[in-house]
């Protein structure tokens, strides 16, 4: 079938087709569907949905994705066909049933994954079925080989290209732009990619866009590398370990993280990336992902894998049973980092945390004596030139340092009685967080002045909800009653 392209410009993250419901009834489409669309030598498999009055019968509406991809302009045409059942879509119902996958097999989901030959129903039973089912050592090993060798991979001259990455799920911890500005100042090559929030309020990559882009093509990413010794960029605009990207955003809708997904996915982007040290953050205990003993089974899971695929990787274990630092949202965190940057007023917690992390760095890499990291890391951070190269790489990303304001709309709460701060639950604080608007409203979260443990007295301000309208503040101010994340006793 011929149809005509109505360009209306819109995002949806994957390829769309808009057909008209007369052609959907023709070719006996329905919306979640599979078609196949031509243009010229370019073809891509695309997600139909149906519509009635924005295009005619003849004309066929296309996400900005697959505008891209095809480079296809208003009014040319494009031939559509139904699209096949791809074959790995019985690897996926193999899955389902518990059963183990060979190499060929998730390869082949991997490759028709980033083919957009799977829907996103599908690749959300692939994710189901292997937080359900697990994966065994090989099934690992082929599941990060997988992602990491079907998309790009970075090469580097300097033979010490570091990275750091946190498993996730504390609320704030927002420590990646202050370890990476700190190394970097001592020569550290770092080209730090993030994803956005998962399972948190916020992801490393939502809060850089706080200040500067995040999106760069491969070669871009490169010459800022180059220029200034690291970047701050969002992994999922550069090719690298594409399919990863796509099951990111799946499992943010499903709010689960498989632990084998979680161990290929890092993995991948450090290989893809050109890295030969990594440094892996895991934080353990009530409301974080993982319990102290789990988290002592992941690191040895991790160092294995990463001998595997000849990386020099080491992972500490740090407390997470509470946010770190103060603020929780885009806006909110990149506050605390610049105050830790800056030297004025700065999160106890973030700034000691960091520290540790960015002398861990420092030594793996042999900048700094065994056991003489962390001090020089204070050195760093002291003197400024961590605040130095933190400038040089929002502004060598097309950003600038600016006064930032969080959401207009706020309320804050006060601490109904004298005591002690008994908990503040992770999972409920970044609840309320997304509930407030967090990560898509960039001012949106929370403000936390207390930290677990810490004496408080009836009156003292425990926390301020922040929204960009008046009605995201009363639905997180809602839940915040429901769930009561901090308690006092």
């Amino acid at each position: 079938m011929r149809l005509q392209l109505k360009n209306i410009s819109f995002g949806a993250g994957r390829p769309i087709a808009l057909l008209h419901e007369e052609q959907a009834k023709n070719l006996d489409v329905h919306p979640g569907d599979r078609i196949e669309i031509t243009h010229g030598k370019n073809k891509i498999i695309a997600v139909v949905d149906v519509s009635r009055g924005i295009i005619k019968s003849n004309e066929i509406s296309l996400s900005d994705e697959i505008i891209d991809y095809l480079k296809i302009k208003s009014k040319e045409y494009v031939h559509i066909n139904l699209a096949v059942e791809p074959k790995s879509a019985r690897f996926i119902t193999k899955k389902v049933n518990g059963k183990v996958l060979t190499r060929d097999e998730i390869y082949s989901i991997i490759k028709e994954v980033i083919n957009n030959s799977l829907t996103e129903t599908e690749i959300a039973y692939f994710i189901s079925a292997v937080y359900e089912h697990g994966m065994n050592w090989n099934e690992t090993i082929n599941l990060t080989e997988a992602i990491y060798k079907t998309g790009k991979v970075l090469k580097w001259s300097n033979p010490y290209v570091a990275d750091k990455h946190c498993i996730g799920g504390i609320p704030g911890n927002r420590t990646t732009p202050i370890v990476v500005s700190i190394c970097a100042a001592e020569g550290v090559t770092i080209p730090k990619t993030s994803s956005r929030a998962i399972t948190s309020a916020a992801g490393t990559a939502d809060v850089i866009e706080t200040l500067s882009p995040v999106n760069f093509p491969a070669s871009e990413l490169q010459k800022i590398v180059k220029h200034v010794g690291a970047c701050l960029a969002w992994g999922g605009s550069l090719g690298l370990a594409p399919a990863d990207d796509k099951f990111i955003r799946i499992e943010r809708i499903l709010n689960i993280d498989p632990e084998s997904q979680l161990l290929a996915s890092i993995l991948a982007k450090k290989l893809a990336v050109g890295s030969k040290y990594v440094l892996i953050d895991i934080p353990y205990g009530s409301g974080a992902k993982v319990t102290k003993s789990q988290g002592e089974k992941l690191k040895a899971k991790f160092v294995a894998l990463s001998n595997h695929f000849h990386l020099k990787t080491k992972v500490v274990l740090t407390p997470g049973d509470q946010p770190i630092g103060n603020g929780i949202g885009p806006i909110l965190e990149m506050i605390d980092v610049i105050k830790v940057l800056q030297q004025r007023n700065a999160p106890a917690d973030l700034e000691k945390k960091s520290l540790m992390l960015a002398g861990e760095l420092l030594e793996m890499v042999g900048k700094a004596k065994k056991g003489k990291g962390k001090e020089r890391a204070q050195q760093i951070l002291r003197s400024g030139e961590a605040f130095n190269k933190f400038k040089e790489i929002i502004e060598a990303q097309g950003g600038s340092i600016k006064e930032l304001q969080p959401g207009q709309y706020s309320y804050s709460m006060y601490s109904p009685k004298t005591g002690k701060v008994k908990s503040i639950n992770n999972k409920l604080v970044n609840g309320v967080s997304k509930i407030l608007g967090s990560p898509v409203d960039k001012g949106a979260g929370m403000y936390i002045y207390c930290h677990k443990n810490e004496k408080i007295s009836k009156g003292d301000p425990m926390v301020t909800l922040y929204a960009e309208s008046p009605k995201k503040l009363r639905e997180g101010l809602m839940l915040y009653h429901l769930v009561n994340p901090i308690a006092v006793s």
